[in-house]
Formats: C-alpha cells, sequence, structure tokens
C-alpha cells in the first residue's frame, strides 16, 4: 500500500507490527505443537515445527517472489508496449528492462538521456510487483486463520487430547 513517497515511519510502523505480530504468534504456536503431544514424542513434534516452519517460509517466500517478479515484468512490459516509441527498443533491451531493477538501471546508464523515464518506470513496475506480492501474502494469512479456527480443535478438544496425553506420559 506503499508508494514510493511513502514516509519513513509509516514503513517503520508497518514493520514493528508486523515483527510483533511474528513474535507474539510463534512462541505460543511452538508451544501449542509441543505441548500437544505425548513428552515421549515432544522431540518429534519440535522438529516437524521447524521443518514446518523453514520449509513453508521456503515455499511461500519463493512464490512471492514469483509473483514479485511476474508483476515487475507485466507491468513493465505494458509500459513499454504504451510508449510511442515502442518499436524502436530492441528485444535484448526490452528483456533487460523487463528482467529486474539492476537490468533497468544498467539499461538508464547506457542511455542517459532517457534515464528518468526508465528509472521510474521501473520503480512503478516494482511497485506494481510488490502489490501482487503483498495481496498474496494477506490471502496466504487469511486462509492460515481460517485454517487454524476451523480445522484446529476447540478448547474442549483440546483438553481432552492434553488430559489423554497425560495419562498416557504417566504410565
Amino acid at each position: 500500500m506503499w508508494d514510493d513517497d511513502a514516509h519513513y515511519w509509516a514503513v517503520a510502523l508497518g514493520f514493528m507490527f508486523l515483527g510483533a505480530g511474528v513474535g507474539l504468534a510463534g512462541t505460543p504456536a511452538s508451544h501449542s505443537l509441543t505441548g500437544s503431544v505425548p513428552v515421549s514424542r515432544a522431540g518429534m513434534a519440535s522438529g516437524t515445527a521447524d521443518l514446518q516452519r523453514d520449509l513453508g517460509g521456503a515455499i511461500v517466500q519463493s512464490i512471492l517472489g514469483a509473483l514479485l517478479t511476474a508483476g515487475y515484468t507485466a507491468s513493465f512490459a505494458t509500459t513499454i508496449a504504451a510508449n510511442p516509441q515502442a518499436s524502436s527498443v530492441s528485444e535484448q533491451t526490452q528483456a533487460a528492462l523487463e528482467k529486474s531493477f539492476a537490468g533497468a538501471a544498467n539499461i538508464a546508464e547506457q542511455y542517459p538521456q532517457y534515464a528518468p523515464q526508465i528509472i521510474a518506470a521501473a520503480r512503478e513496475a516494482f511497485l506494481d510487483g510488490d502489490t501482487r506480492a503483498y495481496a498474496a501474502a494477506i490471502a496466504i494469512v487469511l486462509i492460515g486463520a481460517a485454517l487454524v479456527f476451523f480445522v484446529f480443535p476447540k478448547r474442549e478438544a483440546e483438553r481432552e487430547l492434553l488430559a489423554r496425553y497425560a495419562a498416557e506420559d504417566s504410565k
């Protein structure tokens, strides 16, 4: 939701809320996982939790990175196609512009007379890709919250499970 002229305090505040949310959710989630199995299986639960967090994080990060890249590329391709001088842009130059922000910056250095327009288009394309990635991240969080709410055992069922595990551990 930020644009390229967003104030630092707005960005910092957003990241502080993100960090606080992850910090407040992480410990109870880990405790819930390891505390909901018999003591004899706590090590397995801990390992499973670590695997889920690491593998899930890697997969989601890859998905969000792919969405960011696809959004950037599509936006830059649209910008180039809409330009009246689009036919004079070589395929190699267009590929470099669409590949990454760094590629666009390199092209801007090669063509200083067009540098402001190239950098502005690259920023806009990056923000378009960024918006797609953040929208997907929000959807993933909402789906995860719905799964936890509807699929995980409710408080009474969890207490029954914990009592059963405690009885199992005392044998």
